[in-house]
């Protein structure tokens, strides 16, 4: 049989399978397809939108447009060519913790099912979405009516080790640079978070160092060369995170991007956490961020929720990290910094909330500290999660006049004055690559989790590599010139 997998990217808690990121869902899948004998295509969700939508017909933006990131990720591979011939379509689809996107827009469940409708085939929707999916915060999860047969791919770690590394093969049908998601762990040690899936998805486990590495080795000899160990809750808590980072580097010595993602400062304090630190400043590259799920520094929210990380603990957890990573590496961004999430709309918010977040944050300004970035959502209602059984949209649909001016408060008054300490004026940065038109503007970013958006004026050529100096500061994004 003919299987097609249609890649409408996901977003979770514990990973991200948006471009430039290649999750580990159609990887993980078309290996065992692979394995069991059938004829296996790779589909974006850009693909189908360029045949469905565009009639295949690519346009170039004027100078007065953006370029069209709904069309941006395509494969080699044409879906009026594909789809008429598949026999089973795998439709990955799922976003848990809702984002914005430089250059791709993730498919929904209401955008998918009318697209796909008059394909003769079967269907199969796997992925995130199996748990829930919604693309906005502040919202519930997507209720469309489909006829889709629901499957969960998912093998424990010790199966997923026949099949995940000829999911490298998939970097044949895709053009455009990767940066891989390697998958290091599932579900949460300590997690219990009222709007957290991870916990419903699998319990505690981690996967072995040594195939981690195996499958770092197998995406680099294929041609990869942007790796984050990000598809866990805790990096400082996978097997052997020293000895992983140290391999990895010895095996693969051309890697251009090593980062992480997800930690739990209660995990950096620890003990041994120290160690861990610094380790991932040795091996790993600069703009690396360690990824805070501190949601609320209000103490009776962080009750109410179950959440991980008191205050006083993400303050000690952020000096430590600025303490060896504040420093600036070859490529002009500090070695690693820690980035901090914040989620409007859990139990027993109130204009408190605001106050006690704005204090804390402030107070890692007042102490000289660095963070890269603050993330700021509302909560995406998800099916029995602890938040829709306790409350569900109660506190988003209470406080929902106020989450622009609290957002903004934390953009003007925290967010602007880091950016200018962490890239002031003149600072060149490097290995920055050319992505987007939003009119005369070009929009560029270094490969690697979660880098700045950086705007050069003019229309330089795209999916190049630049190098360029900071001319000035936005909120949340720098303006600057090639050098």
């Amino acid at each position: 049989m003919h299987y097609t997998i249609l890649d409408c990217y996901t977003d979770e808690a514990s990973g991200l399978g948006v471009p430039p990121y290649l999750g580990t869902y159609p990887r993980y899948i078309y290996g065992q397809l692979k394995a069991e004998g059938h004829g296996v295509t790779y589909l974006t969700i850009d693909d189908l939108r360029l045949w469905k939508k565009y009639g295949d017909i690519i346009k170039e933006p004027t100078v007065k447009q953006k370029t069209n990131i709904l069309i941006y990720n395509l494969t080699n591979n044409k879906a009026s060519e594909v789809l008429p011939k598949t026999d089973v379509l795998v439709i990955i689809l799922g976003v848990h913790v809702p984002g914005k996107y430089l250059t791709a827009l993730p498919g929904t469940l209401k955008e998918v099912v009318p697209l796909v409708k008059d394909i003769r085939c079967k269907k199969i929707l796997t992925g995130p979405a199996v748990f829930g999916t919604q693309l906005e915060g502040g919202k519930f999860y997507e209720k469309i009516k489909h006829n889709f047969e629901q499957v969960d791919y998912s093998l424990s770690f010790d199966e997923l080790e026949k099949y995940a590394l000829s999911g490298a093969e998939l970097l044949e049908q895709i053009p455009d640079r990767r940066m891989i998601e390697i998958e290091t762990g599932r579900g949460c040690k300590v997690g219990r978070c009222s709007f957290c899936t991870e916990p419903l998805k699998s319990t505690f486990v981690n996967r072995k160092k040594k195939d981690v590495v195996k499958e770092v080795v197998e995406f680099y000899n294929k041609g990869a060369r942007y790796f984050r160990l990000g598809k866990q809750a805790d990096f400082y808590a996978s097997d052997d995170p020293i000895g992983t980072l140290k391999e990895i580097r010895e095996k693969c010595k051309d890697i251009e991007v090593l980062h992480i993602d997800n930690v739990n400062p209660n995990s950096v304090v620890a003990k041994g956490g120290e160690e861990i630190t610094k380790a991932i400043v040795k091996y790993c590259t600069p703009g690396n961020i360690a990824a805070f799920g501190v949601e609320s520094f209000d103490p009776i929210v962080v009750k109410a929720n179950l959440l991980n990380t008191m205050p006083i603990i993400a303050h000690k957890a952020i000096e430590q990290i600025n303490k060896y990573g504040a420093k600036c590496g070859k490529n002009g961004m500090p070695h690693y910094l820690p980035g901090i999430n914040i989620i409007f709309g859990l139990l027993q918010e109130s204009k408190k909330t605001q106050v006690a977040n704005m204090e804390a944050l402030q107070k890692i300004i007042d102490g000289g500290l660095l963070l890269r970035r603050i993330n700021i959502r509302q909560a995406a209602v998800l099916p029995n999660t602890f938040l829709e059984k306790h409350g569900g949209n109660k506190y988003l649909r209470k406080n929902k006049h106020l989450y622009w001016r609290w957002r903004n408060q934390v953009r003007q008054e925290i967010d602007y004055p880091l950016l200018q300490k962490l890239v002031p004026i003149g600072t060149v940065l490097s290995d920055v690559f050319t992505e987007m038109y939003d009119g005369k503007t070009t929009f560029c970013r270094q490969m690697g989790t979660y880098p700045l958006v950086i705007g050069v004026k003019g229309r330089l050529p795209l999916k190049k590599r630049i190098k360029v100096r900071v001319i000035s500061h936005m909120l949340r994004s720098i303006v600057a010139e090639e050098v």
